[in-house]
């Protein structure tokens, strides 16, 4: 299994929005803010200064994220997903050393995430790499009832 992790590439862009898709209809539906994301990738998370980082196992696109920059010390992990067919394959732990690497780069003091505690093996993976618990700032997100943040 050859695994690689690049950045964005507009051809990918639509694999960003399937893998995104899967998992969102899966556990809660598509919410505005999402449909706005995905119309928008490039305004939204790539133009201010944040990046999608895609997983590939064999040359196929596996897994997905996003790094959304807030400010100068503050990324936003978002839209992390592993399409069905590799789940269990710990290819989050690539996608998620690759947002570290990319924040630490990047000088930033901090990454934060938003996500549901009906997502655990998504919040395990997080507190596996070290992000804790932190009140729940205002979001536009219904499903998102937990926000973590890793100090860098």
């Amino acid at each position: 299994m050859d695994i690689k992790i690049i950045a964005y590439d507009p051809r990918y862009k639509s694999d960003f929005i399937r893998l995104n898709k899967a998992w969102l209809e899966e556990y809660f539906f598509v919410e505005p803010h999402d449909t706005a994301v995905f119309e928008n990738i490039e305004d939204v998370i790539l133009k201010p200064g944040g990046e999608i980082f895609f997983c590939l196992v064999d040359h196929e696109i596996a897994g997905t994220v996003a790094m959304q920059k807030v400010n100068d010390a503050v990324f936003e992990m978002a839209k992390l997903a592993v399409g069905k067919p590799f789940q269990g394959k710990k290819l989050s732990h690539y996608l998620m050393e690759a947002c570290i690497a990319f924040a630490k780069a990047q000088k930033a003091e901090k990454i934060m995430l938003m996500s549901s505690t009906k997502l655990d093996t998504a919040l395990n993976l997080y507190r596996k790499y070290n992000f804790t618990e932190v009140p729940l700032e205002e979001t536009d997100y219904h499903r998102a009832d937990i926000q973590m943040e890793l100090r860098l």
